[in-house]
């Protein structure tokens, strides 16, 4: 009996999982992670003092998420989800560390091209 091996080109594509919810999006739970590590590691280094740099910081790393989400559930209704996102995309998540403002140059990328591909499903008047 001959056996015989077939040999398959292994590439990137992944199967990925419906979207239901925000919670679904890639650019939600990353930048809620984002946001959970700015909590816990980053808010402890600045110490007692800053309280203004410290409100300011909580206040753009949990805009992005929530403004994802927003977007989420205006999507079907209103037409102002494109406005969100841009919201979302415009804010810079500047950190101390390095490895954060990455990972945030690399979701911002993401978010834009989950503005582009939700513009195609808004109505041409």
């Amino acid at each position: 009996m001959y056996l015989y091996q077939k040999t398959y080109k292994k590439t990137a594509f992944r199967v990925k999982k419906p979207i239901r919810s925000f919670r679904d999006l890639e650019v939600y739970q990353r930048t809620s992670c984002a946001a959970t590590e700015i909590m816990t590691k980053v808010m402890p280094l600045l110490g007692e003092g800053n309280s203004w740099v410290k409100e300011k910081l909580v206040d753009c790393c949990l805009k992005i998420p929530e403004s994802i989400a927003t977007a989420h559930s205006h999507r079907f209704e209103t037409g102002e989800e494109l406005k969100f996102l841009e919201d979302a995309k415009d804010i810079e998540g500047r950190a101390l560390c390095d490895d954060l403002i990455k990972r945030y140059i690399l979701v911002r990328r993401k978010i834009f091209n989950l503005y582009r591909a939700w513009k195609k499903f808004q109505k041409i008047p």
